[in-house]
This record gives structure tokens, C-alpha cells and sequence, in this order.
């Protein structure tokens, strides 16, 4: 449908109705919600399972970093209230994670145990939006089926995120956003909310719509970086740049490839896809294909690690990961490729130290970026920190570096005449 032209109008007519909401999640998406909703003047209590993190946000500490939350944050404090539990209101947005299984199937617990919190609190005429990712039906037969527990008439859209760690709140604002709802009420009640704080255009359809719309984005750039994983792999064996071959070939109009990598991770593109292939099942190849060549990318980097070590008769022992974040910047290790990269290595018998300036949280020990450097008889760059561009690496003891994110310049390259360089895609 087209853009709804009378909500678009003022933001005086969009708070008619709804004036608190909870937000149930308080991660990367959510939180960011919450202060954004406040300071569009909205009631907020922020809603978390997790007690330390309430306890933490009362005191007005964030659990993570995110460019320009801070300012939004403390502005928006004394608007937003925190609890382990929704508490009456008149709209409840549930924005808790979606994985999938050990079998690749969509996980709905979270979402559904985030309904069934709401129900003591829901009343008639409230709002539910679904900003958590779902595969397309799964709102009107598996949410709304626990929400119709209550008896109670109440509203209900969905709303797919975004918006990406290290420049959500930007793209939260700025973001064109689609919004599908049960009925007319339902979809122009979530979009007053949304106009709150959105700049964007705001697109309104059907919840299944809205549902495939989200899986197909993110569908959409995995396909796209394994096509480039393969221009790189393939790139090896023929002997070209595979970052020269992509410049050149995105020059034409109608082409934009993405860049390769050492695998994809966060909370959506390497999870996402998944969600089409189970319910795409034989017309869903192409996206189970995309998913597995990116799954594999982990293991190609520790094998062209092998390989350049037996071809070199290079002394390599100990292993150092610069970067276990799944992007630049920020400190999200959710799927990221750094573990199971580390994990290869490990079953190969090396003994692995990693560093992060920005994660906290993760799987395997940190530690400090100079011990790293002054340990390691290899160097595996998994991340392309900015801060990691201005190391000299001509006076550290490592005799190998693996650039998986191409970060090392030509120019930095040739200082390094005494070390091995092997970047990612560039098999000249």
C-alpha cells in the first residue's frame, strides 16, 4: 500500500490514543527504541528478563555502546521506567532475539514467552507491535494465538527493525519503515507510534508482507556476500585480486557486489535466510546454498592459513585474532565468524590468543592487544577495527599475516617486506 498521507501530515494528530508503551527487550534494537519512543514523548518502561541489565539502566548505565544513544538516553532517562516485567500500558512492542536451532529451525520461544508476559497487563484496545524477526505467518499463527488467550479486543502489527549495530539510532530515524497490521486500526495505530520519531517513509501493508519483507533484506545481502566469498575463493585459485575484479565490475550501472569476508554474523543475516529456506523447503537452493558458502568461510581462512604455512616452511605455533566482533567498530560478537575461525584453529593444534578494543562479551578469553601482538607467530585479522589501520605491524615478531577483511594498504604491504602477507581474495 502507499504511504498513509494523513499520518503524515503533523505530528500532532499521531498521539491520539497511546500514550505509554513497553518495550520487552532491552538489546541492541530495543533500547535504542525505547529512548527514541521517550524523547518522541512517549511513557516508556523498558522490559528485560536480564536483572542486572534493569538494575544497571536504572542507574542510567547502558550495557553497550551504540553511536549517539548516550545523548538520546539521557535526555529521554526520566521518561523511561525499567522493569523485569511489562506493566500496564497502552502499546507493548516485543523486540526479544529469533535464533534458529542446532536443526536450522526457527526459535520462537522468546517471542512467544514475550506475549504470554504481556497478557496480565494487556487491555482492551491495546496495542502489540512484533519488531522481532519472524518467517512470514508466524505472527498470525503462532503470537496472536497466545495473545487471544486473554479474550480481550486488542490491536496488533509488525514492525521489522531497521537498523544495524554501530549506526542504529541514524537508521532507526532515517529509515524508510514497513508496517503490516491484523486491520486498518491495528496498522494505523503502529504507524502513529513509529511517526513519533521516524523521518523516513512510513509504508503500510499486511502482516505477512511486512513478515516476508524483513527475511527477504536480509536473504538479499547474504546471497550477495556469498556471491563475492566465491569471487574471492575462486580468485585464489586463478591468480587475480578479487577486490580489484569487484571494483571494476560494480562500475557497471546495473552491478553492485558486495565485499567478501571471513563469514557474516550478527543477529539477522547469517539467521534470517534460514527462516525462508524452512518454509521455502526446494524453492528456497539458491538461499540454502548462499548460507553454506558463507558458513564456510571460517574454515577457508584457517586452511589458507595452513597451506601458506606448509608452502613457506613458516615456524607458526601461537595464533593472535585481531577482532571477534562481526563488524567494525562496534562490539557485537553475536555469530560472529572470529569463534569458529578460532575454533579451527584450536582442533588444528594452535594455541590462540584474541583482542577486541570492543567486545566484552564472548565465548573465548581477551586479551590486551599488545600482549597479542607480542606473542603471536601469526596474525589473523578477523575484524577491520579503524584503530587497527594504524598499527605498525614491522615491530611485532609475528611472520604472518592473514587480512581477511583486506585491511592492510599496498602501501602499508610493501613496509612489510620481512613478513608474509596473504589477504583474503587476492591470489596474485
Amino acid at each position: 500500500m502507499a504511504e498513509n498521507a494523513d499520518l503524515r501530515r503533523g505530528r500532532r494528530v499521531i498521539s491520539n490514543g497511546i500514550k505509554s508503551a513497553n518495550i520487552i527487550g532491552l538489546g541492541y534494537m530495543g533500547l535504542p527504541m525505547a529512548a527514541l519512543l521517550a524523547s518522541g514523548g512517549l511513557q516508556v518502561i523498558g522490559v528485560d528478563i536480564n536483572e542486572k541489565r534493569i538494575a544497571s539502566l536504572k542507574k542510567g548505565c547502558l550495557p553497550f555502546k551504540e553511536k549517539g544513544l548516550e545523548p538520546i538516553f539521557k535526555k529521554s532517562f526520566k521518561k523511561i521506567s525499567f522493569s523485569s516485567e511489562p506493566l500496564p500500558a497502552d502499546a507493548f512492542v516485543i523486540s526479544v532475539p529469533t535464533p534458529v536451532n542446532r536443526s536450522r529451525k526457527l526459535d520462537l520461544s522468546f517471542v512467544l514467552n514475550a506475549a504470554r508476559s504481556i497478557l496480565p497487563s494487556l487491555s482492551k484496545g491495546n496495542l502489540v507491535i512484533v519488531e522481532s524477526t519472524v518467517g512470514p505467518g508466524a505472527t498470525l499463527s503462532s503470537v496472536k494465538k497466545v495473545l487471544d488467550k486473554s479474550g480481550i479486543d486488542y490491536k496488533l502489527a509488525y514492525c521489522p527493525e531497521r537498523a544495524f549495530p554501530g549506526n542504529t539510532i541514524f537508521e532507526m530515524v532515517h529509515n524508510d519503515r514497513i508496517i503490516g497490521g491484523i486491520d486498518k486500526p491495528s496498522t494505523q495505530a503502529a504507524s502513529r507510534i513509529y511517526h513519533r520519531f521516524v523521518k523516513g517513509k512510513i509504508f503500510l501493508t499486511d502482516i505477512a508482507t511486512a513478515e516476508m519483507v524483513k527475511v527477504v533484506e536480509n536473504s538479499y545481502r547474504d546471497v550477495n556476500i556469498a556471491f563475492a566469498n566465491e569471487i574471492a575463493k575462486i580468485s585464489h585459485r586463478v591468480g587475480v585480486d578479487a577486490r580489484e575484479v569487484i571494483e571494476l565490475a560494480n562500475r557497471h550501472p546495473r552491478v553492485k557486489i558486495l565485499s567478501p569476508g571471513p563469514g557474516v554474523g550478527g543477529h539477522c543475516i547469517p539467521i534470517d535466510p534460514w527462516f525462508l529456506v524452512q518454509q521455502g523447503k526446494n524453492d528456497a537452493e539458491l538461499i540454502k546454498r548462499s548460507l553454506l558458502v558463507n558458513e564456510s568461510m571460517p574454515e577457508f581462512i584457517v586452511e589458507l592459513l595452513k597451506k601458506t604455512v606448509r608452502k613457506y616452511r613458516l615456524k607458526v605455533n601461537r595464533v593472535g585474532i585481531l577482532g571477534v566482533a562481526y563488524k567494525k567498530n562496534v562490539g557485537d560478537t553475536r555469530e560472529t565468524p572470529a569463534l569458529k575461525i578460532i575454533q579451527g584453529l584450536e582442533s588444528a593444534g594452535f594455541k590462540i590468543k584474541s583482542t577486541d578494543p570492543y567486545a566484552e562479551n564472548f565465548e573465548e578469553a581477551l586479551f590486551s592487544q599488545k600482549e597479542v601482538l607480542n606473542w603471536a607467530d601469526a596474525i589473523i585479522i578477523a575484524t577491520d577495527h579503524d584503530e587497527y589501520r594504524k598499527l605498525d605491524f614491522s615491530k611485532f615478531r609475528t611472520r604472518l599475516i592473514v587480512d581477511t577483511r583486506r585491511l592492510l594498504s599496498e602501501k602499508q604491504i610493501k613496509r612489510l617486506k620481512n613478513k608474509k602477507i596473504v589477504s583474503l581474495g587476492k591470489g596474485k
